[in-house]
Order: structure tokens, then C-alpha cells, then sequence
């Protein structure tokens, strides 16, 4: 999987297009001219987030009504063009001109990024965590959303009887409703135990065989492990059936709370180097060197499961690691995944001209001076990529959207 191409408008301050290498892509520049900005723009069209904010309408430029980001993927011999287009109020997703369901966008362009504002997966609270393995599972298995999205609308549903019942004079009516409510709980929730756990176990085998902590960085041994709200309270083996019991069993307090007590919404994951907690024992450069440990053993994963590469961004590089440090891992990288980095350093950009295309940032615009070309197959076969340009007002409208806004809530 490749990106060949990306064009932005309205998006912060890029302006223009920019067309890729499929190894290693660097684009340097002064601060605040919109380095990171190009990478933010990529990680959108291939996830629909932004790893900046959480308010991703933020990425829209103050004097506009809306952003455009159009790119061109390349897999194999087929080609696609993926198209996000961002208005105050909505998000509307394209491939080759037709707007699709998140569902069917997802995975067209899978993308991990390292950047300081992911240390909230090591510091942050445990939804940081639960939302990195849940990108994962979705980037092993796509239909994983779906499961989320479900488990969140009845979540909600819940929820909102819950609040009806804590409110009432007789909230013992309310029972037998919240119970068929728990019946689609147990199955959806031990779906999302079942895949996370299985996820979990996948990092720590690449994390044991490729031991990249002591290879790059001579770091400690870095390990996962998924801590369930239920462990202690029976056997996880048989989580649906545990799950149900617990159910039953907190019902009461539930209602009186207003809310849902227990779930995989409540669980975390302990990252540990040597054994010990990263959060709660680890300096700020072994935190970082954890987070970017994981990041390497997902790009893994992904290579095992579909034989390709996906896309690794790496947000200021030379922030996070010193020179012999980017060396080590840019080799480790090449071969295995599309990259793209970010620098301040001009130093950098030169040292890699030989082997990477190197973008100037300027007000916005990404200038090539080292391109390294994809080659593309002329004679492509399955989805064509229709070379307009796509204007909004082209575009066809489909269904779903209150179900877009609960798979949206996903990754919220």
C-alpha cells in the first residue's frame, strides 16, 4: 500500500499538492510553515482523525468554510483516489468519486504516527490506550469498527435508560428493559475482549522476536498486557459467560448510579519496560522510546498480515532521537513501510537525499528537491482512478449517517 499523491485545500495553511516516494519522505523547513501540518493532512485522509486534535474541524483554515484533502493510493496495480471533505458541521468521505460509508473508507489507507502528541497513549488516561489497541484490531481486521460502533450505540442506549431509571420513583420497571439491553452487551463485549486480547498477544510476540527496544535503542525490554475491569472476579476464559454473571449481579447498582458500571469501555492496558509500569516509572525518553517500540511492532503486525506495507509517520524526528538513533531506525524501516518525517534540520534532509524524496515547507507548500518516483503500472486493472479533479458538488450523498456518527464515536 502506497500513497503516490495528496493535495490539500483549506486544510491549516497547506496549499498545493505533493507526490510521494515509496520509501522514505522527509519534509523539513523553518517552524510553524506547515512540516507537520502535510503529515497531519495524510494521517486524515487515511483515518478521518487528526493525531493533533480531538476537535478535528480545528484543522479547517480560519478563513474558509471547509477543507478538501484528495489523495491517490496505490496497491498493487490498482489505483484509488480517497477524498475527505470537512465542513464545521460534517465529514464526507469519497473513494474514486463516490462517497462511502467510514466502514468501506476505512482501510484503503492504513496509517501509524509517532509524534509527541500520541505520548497520551503512555501518560494519558486509560481511553488513550483503549483507542490505540482498538486502531490496531481495526487495522488487522477492519470489520472490528462495526463491532465498536454497535457496542457504543448500545452503550448509550443504555445509558440513557439508566439516567431514567435513577430519576424515577420506581425504578424497578425499568429492569427487564436494561437486561435485553445487557443480552447485546455480553456478545458485543466479549467480541471487543476477545479481539483486543487477541491483538495484545500479537504486539508481544513481535516485540519479543524483533526485540527492537535493545536492537535501536539499547533500551529495556518492552512488554503489554490488557488489564480487564473483570480480572479477579472469575475466569476471563469464558468472558461472555463472566461478563453476563457481573451483569446480573451489579443490575442494581447500575440503576441506582444512573449508569453503565462495567464493561470493555472501562479497561485499560499497562505498558511495561522490564516489567515495570512506562507511565509510573519511566523517564520522559523511555516513554518515548515505548511508544515508538509499539509503533514498530504494529507496523509488523501489519506486514505479516497482509504482506504490504502501511504508511509510519514520524512527527519532528530529531526532537525525539539523536542522530545515531534516526540512522538506526530509518534503516530498520526501509523496505518494510512508507515513511514520512518531519525536521527542523536541514542537516537531515542532506543526509538522506541519496535514497529519499526531500520536500522544503514553505508558507504551506510542500517545494520537491529530491523525488524519488513510484513507478506506477499503466495498465490498471479492478477500481480505476479517474484523473479530475473531484468538486463537492459532484459528489453523490449515501445513507447511514446517524450510524457514521456512532462508528465515529469509536475513536472519539
Amino acid at each position: 500500500m502506497l500513497l503516490t499523491r495528496i493535495e490539500a485545500s483549506g486544510f491549516r495553511n497547506l496549499d498545493g499538492f505533493a507526490e510521494f516516494g515509496a520509501g522514505l519522505n522527509i519534509f523539513y523547513g523553518d517552524n510553524a510553515q506547515g512540516k507537520t501540518n502535510w503529515l497531519e493532512a495524510i494521517y486524515l485522509l487515511g483515518t478521518t482523525k487528526s493525531f493533533r486534535t480531538s476537535q478535528v474541524r480545528e484543522c479547517i483554515s480560519f478563513d474558509k468554510p471547509q477543507c478538501l484533502v484528495r489523495g491517490e493510493t496505490l496497491r498493487g496495480s490498482v489505483a484509488k483516489q480517497m477524498q475527505l471533505l470537512l465542513t464545521e458541521n460534517s465529514k464526507e468521505l469519497y473513494l474514486n468519486g463516490k462517497r462511502e460509508a467510514l466502514t468501506r473508507y476505512i482501510g484503503n489507507l492504513d496509517v501509524f504516527v509517532f509524534s509527541l502528541e500520541e505520548m497520551d497513549v503512555i501518560r494519558g488516561d486509560p481511553g488513550q490506550r483503549r483507542r490505540f489497541i482498538d486502531r490496531g484490531v481495526v487495522s488487522a481486521s477492519p470489520s472490528f469498527l462495526g463491532t465498536l460502533a454497535q457496542y457504543n450505540h448500545v452503550i448509550k442506549q443504555k445509558n440513557r435508560l439508566l439516567g431514567e431509571a435513577g430519576a424515577s420513583d420506581q425504578p424497578q420497571r425499568f429492569q427487564s428493559q436494561v437486561e435485553a439491553w445487557n443480552d447485546q452487551l455480553v456478545e458485543l463485549g466479549a467480541d471487543i475482549h476477545n479481539g483486543r486480547t487477541s491483538y495484545v498477544k500479537r504486539l508481544n510476540r513481535e516485540l519479543d522476536a524483533n526485540d527492537h527496544g535493545r536492537a535501536l535503542f539499547g533500551a529495556e525490554r518492552i512488554n503489554v498486557r490488557y488489564r480487564s475491569q473483570l480480572e479477579g472476579k472469575g475466569d476471563l476464559d469464558r468472558f461472555a459467560e463472566l461478563f453476563r454473571e457481573r451483569l446480573a449481579l451489579r443490575l442494581k447498582a447500575e440503576i441506582e448510579a444512573g449508569h453503565s458500571l462495567i464493561g470493555p469501555h472501562r479497561d485499560d492496558l499497562e505498558i511495561l519496560a522490564d516489567g515495570r509500569e512506562v507511565s509510573r516509572y519511566g523517564s520522559a525518553g523511555q516513554q518515548r522510546s515505548a511508544l515508538l517500540l509499539l509503533d514498530l511492532a504494529q507496523v509488523s503486525i501489519y506486514n505479516h498480515i497482509y504482506d504490504e506495507s502501511p504508511v509510519l509517520l514520524i512527527d519532528d524526528i530529531d526532537a525525539e532521537l539523536d542522530r545515531g538513533r534516526i540512522e538506526s531506525l530509518l534503516s530498520e524501516l526501509e523496505g518494510r513501510t512508507q515513511t514520512f518525517v518531519s525536521t527542523s534540520r536541514r542537516a537531515i534532509a542532506n543526509r538522506y537525499r541519496d535514497r529519499a524524496s526531500v520536500y522544503f515547507v514553505e508558507r504551506g507548500r510542500a517545494i520537491v528537491e529530491t523525488g524519488i518516483a513510484i513507478d506506477q503500472t499503466p495498465g490498471r486493472t479492478g477500481d480505476e482512478t479517474d484523473k479530475r479533479s473531484f468538486q463537492p458538488d459532484e459528489l453523490v450523498e449515501s445513507e447511514g449517517e446517524e450510524r457514521e456518527q456512532s462508528i465515529e464515536a469509536s475513536f472519539e
